[in-house]
C-alpha cells in the first residue's frame, strides 16, 4: 500500500446499490479529487432522510465546488480547496458528517445546522473525527 492523490473516475452505474448510503462522502472525496467524478444511476439518493442529491449541491455551492447536478447523480470537478461556510444538514447524518469531513480542505471553518441526529447514528463522531485530525467544535 502507498499513497497516492486521489483522481476523478465514472462511477458504474451497477456498483451504485451497493454504496448508496456512501454517496455523501464519495461525493466530498470526488471534491477533493484530481478531475472529474460522474454518478448516474443513483435517483434513490433523492428520496433518503433527505434528497441526498439536492443536499449536497447546496453545501458544494457554499464551498466553491464545482458541480453539476443531474437528475440521477452529479457531475463534480475536484482538485481546489474549499471556502467555509454554513451547510444546512436538513437533518440528515450522512451529510452533516460528509460536511465535517469536508472541513479538512476547507480554507475557512464551515457550520453545520441541523446535526443532532449525528449522535444517534454514529455515538461520538465528533470525539473519533477530532482523534484523527478534524476541529469538531460541538455548540448548543
Amino acid at each position: 500500500m502507498r499513497p497516492s492523490r486521489l483522481k476523478g473516475a465514472r462511477i458504474p452505474e451497477r456498483l451504485v446499490p451497493l454504496a448508496i448510503d456512501e454517496f455523501p462522502a464519495l461525493f466530498v472525496a470526488a471534491a477533493c479529487a484530481e478531475g472529474e467524478t460522474l454518478v448516474t444511476g443513483a435517483a434513490e439518493l433523492r428520496v433518503k432522510e433527505s434528497d441526498r442529491i439536492a443536499a449536497m449541491a447546496r453545501g458544494f455551492e457554499v464551498l466553491g465546488v464545482q458541480h453539476e447536478v443531474l437528475a440521477d447523480g452529479m457531475r463534480i470537478v475536484g482538485g481546489n480547496p474549499f471556502r467555509g461556510g454554513t451547510i444546512d444538514s436538513r437533518g440528515d447524518h450522512r451529510i452533516a458528517m460528509a460536511f465535517a469531513v469536508a472541513s479538512l480542505r476547507a480554507t475557512a471553518p464551515i457550520e453545520i445546522l441541523d446535526v443532532a441526529n449525528v449522535s444517534t447514528s454514529f455515538p461520538g463522531f465528533a470525539e473519533l473525527a477530532n482523534s484523527v485530525g478534524l476541529n469538531i467544535e460541538e455548540t448548543g
